[in-house]
C-alpha cells in the first residue's frame, strides 16, 4: 500500500479524490484511486484493454503522472462530472438574452466542477444606448459581478471554490473599470482579471501616442468613443496589479500568431490559470509528470535526471489523457463539438523545484534552466510522436489540415523526422503540452513545489479547504528537503536550498522563457516579489515577459488588499482552487 507522506496529503486525497459511493464503503487507500483511473481510461481502448490498464496504473503508481483532478475525481465512478477541469464558453451575445443564455451555460459548467473563462470585450460599455430597449448599457463590469453571485451560489460549500476567468481587450472603453475593478477588497474574488494587450497598445505606450477606445472591440463597425494616453493607461494596468495582484496581461497578438490551430479559430480567453488559451467552447484536459519521481540519485554527485524514463511516461500520458475523450460527459453539446474537433491535451511537468534541488542546481542557474529546457523539450518532442503514433491507429482530429497545421510555428520548429510523420499520417491532437498550476495534485503527492514555481520556504504552515468548506492547517517541509533527511541524514544543506525570496523576478522569468519554447499551450507562472519592490521594477516585468516570448505575465506582490500567497498561518492564492 502507497504510504502519504504527511497528513495534509492523505487529508486531500480523502476529501477530492476518493470515490465513496453513496451508501458503500470508500476507496480503501490511493492505490484502489489509481485502479479506478486506470480502468476508466483503458475501458476506451478498442482491444487490449489489460495491457493497457497495467501500463495506465504503473503511469499513475508513487505519483508519476498526475492527472488533471477531475480526472482523479470523477473517472470510473459513475458519476454526472465532466473529466475536464476547465472551459472557455462562448461568445457573449451583447443582448441581455444572451448575456442571461451564457450566464445559464456557465452554472451548468460549473455545476459539473469545471472552471469557466470569459471574454468580455463584445460587451458594451457603461452609458452606451441599447436602442432596441430604449435603456442604455451598464458595462461588463456589473455583469461580472452577476457571474461572481452566481459561482458563489453554485459552488457555496465543498472543497473547491469556483474559478473563472474574465478578459477585456485593452482598446474596449471600460478598460479602465475593468483594471480597477478587484482595488476593493471583496470584490470578484472567484475571477481572476487579465487584461488581452495588443502589439499596437505596446507600440503606442512606447511611442507615448493617444490609444483610442473602440466599440466593437475588434472587427467590423468599429467606433471610437474616447482616446487615452497610451502610458497612462498602461501604468494603471500595471498600477493595480502592484497594489491588489490584478490584473494581469495576456499577450493576445502572440497568442494567436503561435496557435497551432490559428487557421481554423480565434482565441479571446483562457481558463482561469492562464496555462490554455482557447476558442469559444474549448476545453482543457490536464495532465503533469512529477519530475521528482525521475531523479536518480538524489544529493550524490551522480544525481541525474532519468530522461529515458520521463520519455516513456509522457508518451502513455498522452495516450491516458487522449482517452478522456470517450469517457467524459461535457455539460454542453457545443463544448463536446469543439473539443472533440481538436482533442487539445496539456501534458506539463510538476515539482520542478524539488528536482532541480535534488540534482544539486539552484534554481536561477543556467544549469537549472537547461535541465529544465531539456526536460521539458523531452516532453514536448515525446508527446507529439505518440500523439502522430494515435493518429495513425486511430485517426487525426477532426479539424487536422496537415499543410496549414505543419506551417504553424511552433509544429514548424519540431524535429524534421517529427514534422514529416505528422505529414505522413496526421497527428491526434492539435496541442500537447502546458504548464499548470498543479497545486492540488503537488501536495496529494507529497508537497511537491507546484508546477516550475520555485520552492516557497522549507517548512511552513499549509491550509486546504475541506468538502464541508473548513479549513484543515498542517505544517509541511518542502518535499526535497524530506528527501533530504531520510537519505542525508544531519548533513548541511547545499547550497541548492534555494526559496522563493532567494530567486529574483529576472531569474523566474528566465526560468519561464526557457521552458515556453518548448511548449505549445502556455504556462501558468506567478512572479512573486517582496512587498518593498519599487514600482518601477514591478512594472519592468511586464515588459521583460513580453520581450521574453511569454503568453502572459502574473505578478504578485503582498499588499492589503490580497495579503500574501503564503504565511505562517494561512493561505491566500489567486483565484485557482480548480484541483489541478
Amino acid at each position: 500500500m502507497t504510504a502519504f507522506a504527511n497528513r495534509l496529503a492523505e487529508a486531500i486525497w480523502a476529501g477530492r479524490y476518493r470515490f465513496q459511493p453513496a451508501g458503500g464503503a470508500g476507496e480503501p487507500d490511493i492505490d484502489a484511486t489509481w485502479a479506478r483511473v486506470a480502468h476508466a481510461l483503458a475501458a476506451a481502448e478498442p482491444r487490449d484493454q489489460a495491457r493497457w490498464e497495467r501500463h495506465f496504473a504503473d503511469a499513475l503508481a508513487d505519483f508519476r503522472f498526475l492527472p488533471g483532478g477531475r480526472i482523479l475525481a470523477g473517472a470510473g465512478t459513475g458519476r454526472k462530472v465532466t473529466l475536464f477541469n476547465c472551459f472557455v464558453m462562448g461568445i457573449l451575445e451583447d443582448t441581455l438574452d444572451g448575456i442571461f443564455e451564457a450566464l445559464r451555460e456557465g452554472a451548468l459548467t460549473m455545476q459539473q466542477g469545471g472552471g469557466v473563462g470569459y471574454d468580455f470585450s463584445p460587451l458594451r460599455p457603461r452609458g452606451m444606448a441599447a436602442h432596441a430597449s430604449g435603456t442604455v448599457a451598464s458595462g461588463p463590469v456589473s455583469f461580472m459581478h452577476v457571474w461572481d453571485a452566481m459561482c458563489a451560489t453554485v459552488q457555496s460549500t465543498g472543497a473547491r471554490r469556483g474559478a473563472m476567468m474574465a478578459t477585456l481587450r485593452c482598446n474596449h472603453p471600460d478598460i479602465e473599470a475593468f483594471v480597477a475593478a478587484k482595488r476593493e477588497h471583496g470584490a470578484l474574488t472567484r475571477f481572476n482579471l487579465s487584461v488581452l494587450v495588443t502589439d499596437g497598445f505596446l507600440h503606442a505606450v512606447d511611442a507615448d501616442l493617444e490609444w483610442p477606445l473602440v466599440f466593437p472591440a475588434e472587427g467590423p463597425g468599429r467606433h471610437m468613443r474616447r482616446a487615452v494616453r497610451a502610458r497612462a493607461l498602461w501604468e494603471s494596468i500595471v498600477r493595480a496589479a502592484y497594489e491588489c495582484a490584478e490584473p494581469g496581461v495576456i499577450f493576445i497578438d502572440r497568442v494567436r500568431a503561435l496557435d497551432n490551430l490559428g487557421y481554423a479559430e480565434t482565441i479571446g480567453a483562457t481558463n482561469p490559470c492562464g496555462e490554455i488559451p482557447l476558442p469559444p467552447y474549448g476545453a482543457c484536459d490536464l495532465g503533469s509528470l512529477n519530475l521528482t519521481r525521475f531523479v536518480d540519485a538524489p544529493f550524490t554527485n551522480g544525481a541525474r535526471l532519468d530522461v529515458a524514463g520521463l520519455a516513456r511516461t509522457a508518451r502513455i500520458a498522452v495516450r491516458m489523457l487522449d482517452n478522456v475523450y470517450e469517457i467524459s460527459g461535457f455539460p454542453l453539446a457545443r463544448q463536446a463539438e469543439v473539443a472533440r474537433a481538436s482533442r487539445r491535451l496539456g501534458l506539463g511537468i510538476t515539482g520542478l523545484a524539488d528536482a532541480l534541488i535534488m540534482l544539486g542546481l539552484r534554481y536561477d542557474s543556467p544549469e537549472a534552466r537547461s535541465v529544465a529546457a531539456d526536460a521539458m523539450r523531452t516532453v514536448a518532442e515525446h508527446a507529439y510522436a505518440a500523439s502522430v503514433d494515435l493518429a495513425a491507429e486511430k485517426g487525426p482530429f477532426p479539424l487536422c489540415d496537415r499543410e496549414r497545421y505543419l506551417a504553424a510555428p511552433f509544429v514548424h520548429a519540431l524535429p524534421a523526422s517529427l514534422q514529416a510523420d505528422i505529414a505522413r499520417h496526421g497527428i491526434r491532437n492539435s496541442h500537447l503540452t502546458a504548464i499548470a498550476p498543479a497545486g492540488t495534485i503537488s501536495l496529494l503527492a507529497g508537497n511537491v513545489s507546484s508546477g516550475i514555481e520555485p520552492v516557497y520556504a522549507l517548512a511552513y504552515e499549509r491550509k486546504i479547504r475541506q468538502p464541508d468548506g473548513s479549513m484543515l492547517g498542517s505544517s509541511v517541509d518542502c518535499y526535497a528537503l524530506s528527501v533530504h533527511d531520510r537519505l542525508r541524514g544531519p548533513e548541511p544543506l547545499s547550497d541548492a536550498f534555494v526559496t522563493v525570496r532567494d530567486v529574483t523576478p529576472e531569474a523566474q522569468l528566465a526560468m519561464q522563457g526557457a521552458l515556453q519554447v518548448h511548449v505549445d499551450n502556455a504556462i501558468a507562472k506567478t512572479v512573486n516579489v517582496p512587498a518593498d519592490i519599487p514600482f518601477s521594477e514591478f512594472a519592468a516585468i511586464f515588459r521583460r515577459a513580453n520581450a521574453l516570448g511569454l503568453k502572459g505575465c502574473t505578478v504578485y506582490r503582498p499588499n492589503a488588499v490580497r495579503g500574501a500567497i503564503l504565511s505562517p498561518s494561512q493561505t491566500v492564492e489567486r483565484c485557482c482552487d480548480i484541483p489541478v
